[in-house]
């Protein structure tokens, strides 16, 4: 008798380094259910599969707490080959083809069909041949499984990404022993139309009695096909919910969270100001965080929040207006037109810059703190240098008490300016950051997920200091970040992202549910 579960995870824990990334998971899933998993990022999706997948992360950092059961008996999964031999299966967030290879070679790779030759049967098994004919059956049957109409001997190379996302799902069927398939964010790349396909794939391959765990931010496509749905939030269990008790408004309150409400400060009227920013049908090609015609104005004397779900292009806004990569549009700071696709253009106008990749782009870590705060204005501005005819120096008895004036008011933690940046912890890394772009006196400041990697007294001390630089020098910010609760905390109005475009506007006290449906996709309700 076949039992009830096809997997089950009972009181799932795991840590990193002593921090709590998943507390008391509980997940079943029964044969030919459709299992949806919904959370902002940073929920505990991700690891939750890595667990589920055997990942290597997972082990190397002291494994997980909690039990797994497939079909019934306990399991210790050690790697994703432990993983797949118990029939379970994995639909990346990316791509994992090769791109020179034909479809049936992708979806046959390390299951390959061999046949004997007269080469092996004088010399041995191991060189027979690939058996194309039975190999590029097997990848058809897969193939058509998807109503897929594309030749399994095409090339992957040159393929729309959505046929690639199907060739991937593809590799999945075509597994003898399947029991369990997990989908990370199928539909992110794909159009409406094969979004709409793959739904119904889903559908049918739920049909043949195959278990399908859902991850997507689109909370519409969590309703549509889903059976069962499982909410989580900061690492822990929300709750569990049927298709037919719950809606895409409870879902997105569920995600958020009241959390968020009670970090929202009271907002300011600036409804008055004149844009000093004003960005129309921008369009960034950064990799992962692509913008799609983004219309956006910047008030004068603001801090304006960008937010929304990982990969949706909220990143690219900023890397686009700064020339980091390359952007059209038409963008206007102080109602004068900003050359793009130059930084040191979107510097002299009077912008600066925090990255989110502190370490790979905003600090010279082998160098010194004092170094660090001042080169972007003595190479773009010219501070900071003495100058005898054409002979220049920095002027370092300058530099220094600048330096020092800036650890003090930032309180950076280090053993003097000279310190290496390298040795630094990352709330004083990012701090270091924000004193460089402070030292190029800004028109405005544009700040790109400011707490990411630093604790929580430092990421107070930052958001601290950001709302400070607006209140008393009249600052106006732009402060891109993945978490909700931050931007509610100090922007005025927050601008939420999806799909490379702006979704809505809300204020920081909005309702839980407007921020959700925003961030999945939907339209905010009336009023918002």
């Amino acid at each position: 008798m076949a039992p009830e579960s096809v997997l089950k995870m009972t009181n799932i824990g795991k840590s990193y380094y002593g921090t709590t990334v998943l507390k008391g998971i509980d997940l079943e899933i029964k044969p030919g259910e459709i299992h949806g998993i919904v959370g902002e990022n940073g929920a505990g999706k991700s690891t939750l599969m890595n667990i589920l997948f055997g990942m290597s992360v997972i082990h190397s950092t002291g494994g997980f707490e909690g039990s797994i059961e497939v079909a019934g008996e306990s399991v210790q999964i050690q790697s994703p080959e432990e993983a797949m031999a118990l029939g379970i299966g994995m639909v990346h967030q990316e791509f994992m083809l090769l791109p020179n290879f034909t479809l049936t070679e992708n979806i046959k790779l390390n299951r390959e069909v061999l046949k004997p030759n007269p080469v092996s049967r004088i010399f041995g098994e191991n060189l027979k041949s690939l058996d194309f004919d039975v190999m590029n059956k097997d990848a058809r049957k897969a193939l058509d499984r998807l109503h897929i109409d594309i030749e399994e001997y095409a090339s992957v190379a040159g393929l729309p990404v959505g046929h690639m996302q199907f060739t991937e799902i593809a590799r999945e069927l075509d597994k003898t022993n399947l029991k369990v398939l997990v989908f990370d964010e199928p539909t992110a790349v794909l159009t409406e139309s094969e979004a709409d396909h793959l739904l119904q794939a889903m559908k049918e391959i739920a049909a043949d009695g195959i278990a399908i765990l859902f991850i997507t931010h689109r909370l519409d496509e969590i309703i549509t096909v889903c059976d069962n749905i499982t909410v989580l939030r900061d690492g822990a269990l929300v709750g569990h919910r049927t298709k037919a008790e719950t809606d895409v408004y409870e879902l997105a309150e569920l995600m958020v969270g009241s959390r968020m409400a009670e970090l929202a400060q009271s907002t300011r009227d600036l409804s008055e100001k004149k844009p000093v920013l004003e960005l129309r049908n921008l369009n960034v090609r950064m990799p992962g965080e692509r913008v799609r015609g983004v219309n956006l104005d910047v008030r004068e004397g603001e801090i304006l929040g960008i937010g929304g779900l990982a990969g949706q292009g909220k990143i690219g806004i900023a890397n686009g207006i700064m020339g980091l990569f390359p952007s059209e549009g038409d963008v206007r700071l102080a109602g004068e037109q900003l050359p793009l696709n130059s930084p040191k253009e979107s510097m002299a106008r009077g912008l600066a810059y925090v990255s989110e990749d502190r370490r790979g782009v905003g600090l010279l870590l082998d160098s010194s703190i004092e170094l660090n705060i001042v080169f972007s204005a003595a190479q773009n501005q010219n501070q900071f240098v003495r100058r005898w005819g054409p002979f220049s120096q920095l002027d370092s008895d300058t530099i220094r008490q600048h330096a020092l004036k800036y650890i003090k008011d930032l309180d950076i933690r280090c053993t003097g300016p000279t310190q290496m940046v390298r040795r630094l912890s990352g709330g004083n890394q990012q701090k270091v950051c924000i004193a460089r772009a402070l030292t190029m006196n800004p028109h405005v400041l544009l700040v790109s997920e400011p707490t990411r990697g630093i604790d929580v007294g430092a990421k107070r001390i930052v958001l601290d200091t950001l709302r400070k630089l607006n209140e008393e020098l009249g600052m106006t910010i732009v402060m891109t970040s993945s978490e909700l609760g931050e931007l509610r905390s100090i922007c005025d109005r927050i601008a939420i992202v999806t799909d490379g475009k702006v979704a809505g506007i809300l204020k920081p006290d909005d309702s839980d549910v407007n921020f959700g449906l925003l961030m999945s996709g939907q339209k905010a309700e009336k009023g918002a």
